[in-house]
C-alpha cells in the first residue's frame, strides 16, 4: 500500500503530460500530414520559408511549384507549412 501512494503521484503526471502536451501534438501531425496528402495542382501553399507559391505537379516525395511566371522548382513535402487561403 505504500508503494502505491508513492507511484500514484507519478503515474497521474505522466497522465497529465500525455493529455496536454503529446496527444494533441500527434493530432497536430496527423492533419498536416492529411493536408500535404490532399494537395493538388493549382494550389497555394506557404512554404517554412514564408513564400507563397503554387503546385504545378504532385510527386512521390516531391511538388513542383510554380513562384512567379517563369520560375519553377522542386519543393520537399516536408517544408510545406500550410495551404494559402486567399482572404479576398
Amino acid at each position: 500500500m505504500e508503494i502505491l501512494s508513492q507511484i500514484l503521484p507519478f503515474v497521474f503526471l505522466i497522465a497529465i503530460m500525455y493529455f496536454v502536451i503529446i496527444r494533441p501534438q500527434n493530432q497536430q501531425a496527423k492533419k498536416h500530414k492529411e493536408m500535404i496528402e490532399a494537395l493538388t495542382k493549382g494550389d497555394k501553399i506557404i512554404t517554412t520559408g514564408g513564400l507563397i507559391v503554387e503546385i504545378k505537379k504532385v510527386e512521390d516525395k516531391f511538388f513542383m511549384i510554380k513562384m512567379n511566371n517563369e520560375t519553377e522548382a522542386r519543393l520537399v513535402k516536408d517544408a510545406v507549412a500550410r495551404k494559402y487561403e486567399d482572404e479576398a
